[in-house]
């Protein structure tokens, strides 16, 4: 069959952990693949963190991030800018998830009838409203897609239930936790860390679009109601560049002792930092499947998830935005040691590390004759 031209195209820091590990496992295999990475830049500072840890040094970079931009924005950018360099023709492109990078790059292959890979696909809260705009992005990337790597049983039944055809779905297990097998160092040390020492580490990270405003404010109150009540733990809340997501944690948070605010970490050091605390709150997708890979339990901010496999498997709960709520699991978890150690001992659903190498494995075995 020979080598097959591929394009991995990914542009915010959360693609870029889970392609990364992708990319160098294609890259490896030189007898089946000419790998192109295509970024768009839709993140800039966080995503460069990323690529650097893995060693990806990009063959394109769109650099469509702007001051202020919107979706508007990064649909309309990536697609111009993303059609000179699909007329390479590559005979696969790879997307991931559900960024709009994700859907505007999608879009762009469909255009010039370009068969698509989706990693990570069958994702649903089957609300296209929550997580907005990813719901959309998703399901819209699954209609244009080919070939669907699916990283668990639900999300692949969720394709199936839409009418994918069973003979392009895999699943994979998730690349999200291949990553954990390049960050996580038992040798690792970090300033921030030795301050926590003694304590018990909470782990805090928010930016989801619809918690916004009132939402994450109350998030931020519920969390420093519990920590004024526990005087045995300390909080680390790397922020998000969102200028609303920053503006709610400094008026919630600022000037408890126990509590500190810290620029966003680069994934290295933000899964090293998950390695080592005790609990993590967080209205982030990935996290849900890291932390879990790690024995640690996680408090989902959010009001619905495309991950129910942590909540059935106990390593996750969704406990939404209401401060109450917030307030009342937060403090059980620090206070019930039984409901602590069940989530904390749950099986990880979300695979074995070695998701990248299916994936690969699946890419060298079909052909562009597959195209229907």
């Amino acid at each position: 069959m020979g080598r097959r031209k591929v394009m991995l195209i990914f542009g915010t820091r959360p693609e870029a952990i889970k392609m990364c590990p992708l990319v160098n496992i294609l890259k490896g295999r030189t007898e089946d693949f000419d790998v192109v990475v295509t970024v768009t830049g839709q993140h800039r500072e966080m995503l460069q963190q990323v690529l650097d840890v893995f060693g990806v040094v990009p063959d394109h970079d769109l650099k469509v991030m702007r001051t202020d931009q919107t979706l508007f924005d990064v649909t309309s950018d990536v697609l111009t800018r993303l059609k000179p360099i699909l007329e390479e023709r590559p005979s696969a492109v790879l997307v991931h998830g559900d960024t709009t990078t994700s859907f505007a790059a999608a879009l762009a292959c469909f255009y010039l009838q370009i068969s698509v890979g989706h990693v990570e696909a069958g994702l649903r809260t089957h609300d296209i409203n929550s997580p907005w705009p990813e719901e959309f992005n998703r399901q819209a990337v699954d209609i244009i897609t080919h070939w669907y790597f699916a990283p668990t049983e639900i999300s692949r039944q969720n394709l199936l239930d839409e009418g994918k055809p069973a003979g392009r779905i895999w699943v994979t297990g998730n690349t999200g936790v291949d990553a954990l097998r390049t960050t996580v160092r038992e040798s690792y040390s970090n300033p921030e860390l030795e301050w926590a020492k003694g304590s018990r580490l909470i782990l805090i990270t928010a930016h989801r679009r619809e918690n916004l405003g009132e939402p994450m404010h109350r998030m931020f109150r519920a969390i420093r109601r519990v920590m004024e009540e526990h005087p045995d733990i300390k909080a680390i809340c790397p922020i998000h560049m969102n200028p609303k997501a920053r503006a709610a944690a400094h008026a919630e948070l600022d000037g408890f002792d126990r509590l500190r605010i810290i620029e966003p970490l680069d994934v290295l050091d933000f899964h090293n930092f998950m390695a080592h605390s005790y609990l993590v709150l967080t209205d982030s997708g990935g996290i849900q499947e890291e932390a879990p890979s790690l024995g640690k339990p996680v408090l989902v901010m959010r009001d619905a998830t495309e991950r129910p496999e942590g909540v059935a498997a106990g390593t996750l709960k969704l406990v939404g935005t209401d401060e109450d709520v917030i307030y009342r699991e937060f403090s059980r978890l620090l206070s019930d040691p039984d409901a602590y150690a069940e989530m904390s001992h749950a099986s990880n659903p979300y695979g074995d590390g070695h998701a990248s190498e299916r994936i690969a494995d699946v890419l060298a075995e079909i052909s562009d004759s597959t195209r229907e």
